[in-house]
């Protein structure tokens, strides 16, 4: 049942944060995942009470907005990403009346709230799909193939492996691209349409700033269903346009969307979770008549070398730019292996990190990473509850590994986390990686983050802007940057190699991701680093 709020003050719906017209274009946004952030009531899961309670820590890290992942009602078969009602808080992660107090602290703060949207599909407990009759009308259902229906309709794969179909009592089948417990909604119902177009203003009278949309590619299958004809089909997403995603239908739906979020004050934004097979291909998700932003998962999957970054930043950014947009660029999420790991060490992914801020655009940060956490790659079986990781073929099956609570103080689990333990295990060595830990500690990740976000709000050359590549060494990087000021006075220079380069000195070090020499004319950039330079 659709919760409701006990306060009825016309106020909790008033934007509060001030900033100039167009905040998304250089936007950091904090990834808050609910369960893992901080837990209040001390069951070992991550609430929204909690996540309020930290929000002066996220205030001073710098960022600008935070985006919460799903608290709604959900038997939680994927971390809530299977909701039963978009208009109520799960109770394992309070209530409304917390979600709206989260929303009011948050721009008292000065910090924008983004909430998940789930468009493609729903819970199988959700009303509509419990209801036979209207499932078939608002759900994908389709008739088997082979003599008596015995077989899938089509040959598609869910992500998470295994079938993309199930079949039911009656003998028809339905579609589901990810667990079974997530039918996957029919966007040709004009029903389907109303029904998220109220989720959404619901949530912008209650003030939240945006939307981090879901499998924003996802909405819109190829008539007929076709086969695809071949095996291992979650391993084409993003390489090539597939029958179920990235359909050109899709951004009608956006365009929709858009026109509901401008018809709001304060500048509320729509964020896609888009896996193209192009930059040219994700570019259109941003046009100027449909979302602001779509998360850059080329630059995320790119190879630490400098010719492959450089190739992915420099298509990422004419394919934005051909569109009016600006890029969001992104290391690490809920979804993927965390950057410290999948880099290969801590040095070079506060390198990574460093040049990514330096970039122009927006920046999104996914919580840890301002800590160094690395992968947990050592969980027991019994403690995990990716759904990918007991069905086996599909996604690789251990996001559980980069969704392990945070340490934020203390000598043993929890780390204060909460006082209740936490729903996976922290590894022992997390208490030298707390916040406590590393607050004020020069040479920590946490201290470097902070350090880099202060100046980046700071200089004039950083945020939205331009960028222009200068001569460096094979293996280096080096680019300028000219911001909305029209200034061209900070160069950023990577180093991707395992050992030193040296160089002309470009300038006065603002910030490195490692102790470098830079005296006289020269400076020796150490393996695997970055530095901002004052032109």
């Amino acid at each position: 049942m659709t919760q409701e709020l006990t306060s009825t003050d016309p106020a909790r719906a008033v934007h509060t944060p001030g900033g100039r017209t167009g905040w998304w274009r250089d936007a950091v946004i904090y990834q808050v995942y609910v369960r893992s952030f901080a837990d209040c009531d001390g069951d070992g899961i991550g609430d929204l009470r909690g996540a309020r309670e930290r929000l002066p820590y996220l205030r001073d890290l710098g960022v600008d907005a935070v985006w919460l992942t799903p608290f709604y009602a959900s038997p939680q078969a994927d971390g809530g990403y299977d909701v039963a009602d978009h208009r109520s808080v799960d109770p394992l992660f309070g209530s409304l009346q917390d979600a709206d107090d989260l929303v009011r602290a948050a721009h008292t703060l000065g910090l924008r709230v983004i909430v998940d949207i789930v468009p493609n599909h729903t819970s199988d407990q959700h009303p509509w799909f419990q209801d036979p009759e209207l499932a078939r009308q608002r759900y994908i259902f389709r008739a088997g193939k082979g003599a008596d229906g015995e077989l899938p309709p089509n040959d598609w794969e869910s992500v998470f492996g295994g079938p993309a179909w199930t079949r039911t009592g009656r003998g028809d089948w339905y579609l589901h691209l990810f667990a079974p417990e997530q039918p996957d909604l029919n966007w040709e119902n004009p029903e389907v349409h109303a029904e998220f177009e109220a989720i959404l203003r619901f949530w912008l009278d209650l003030g939240v700033d945006g939307f981090r949309i879901d499998v924003a590619h996802g909405m819109i299958k190829a008539a007929g269903l076709p086969d695809i004809g071949h095996k291992e089909q979650a391993k084409l997403i993003g390489s090539q346009v597939l029958p179920f995603f990235d359909q050109d239908g899709v951004h009608e739906i956006h365009r929709t969307w858009r026109r509901l979020l401008d018809s709001y004050p304060g500048e509320r934004i729509g964020v896609a979770e888009a896996w193209a097979p192009s930059p040219e291909r994700l570019a259109l998700y941003v046009r100027p008549d449909e979302l602001h932003q779509a998360f850059n998962f080329q630059f995320l999957t790119a190879d630490w070398s400098a010719a492959s970054l450089r190739a992915i930043i420099d298509a990422s950014l004419a394919a934005t730019a051909s569109v009016g947009a600006t890029t969001s660029w992104v290391l690490s999420n809920h979804d993927v292996v965390r950057h410290t790991t999948r880099l290969g060490g801590l040095r070079r992914a506060r390198a990574a990190t460093l040049m990514m801020l330096a970039l122009p655009g927006s920046a999104y940060l996914y919580q840890g990473e301002e800590l160094g956490l690395p992968e947990v790659t050592d969980l027991p079986d019994e403690v995990r509850q990716d759904p990918a990781f007991f069905r086996g073929d599909g996604q690789d099956g251990h996001r559980d590994g980069c969704r392990v609570p945070l340490p934020w103080c203390g000598e043993t689990a929890a780390y204060g986390f909460g006082p209740g333990g936490s729903w996976l295990p922290q590894p022992r060595a997390w208490k030298d990686l707390s916040v406590r830990a590393q607050t004020g500690d020069p040479a920590s990740t946490l201290e470097l983050y902070r350090a880099a976000l202060a100046l980046r709000r700071a200089h004039t050359s950083l945020g939205d802007g331009s960028l222009a590549w200068t001569d460096a060494p094979d293996g280096v990087l080096a680019f300028t940057r000219t911001g909305r000021s029209g200034h061209t006075d900070l160069l950023c220079t990577l180093n991707t190699l395992d050992r030193a380069v040296e160089l002309p000195r470009p300038g006065r070090v603002l910030l490195s991701s490692t102790t470098l020499a830079a005296e006289g004319d020269t400076a020796l950039l150490p393996g695997d680093s970055c530095t901002w330079w004052g032109l």
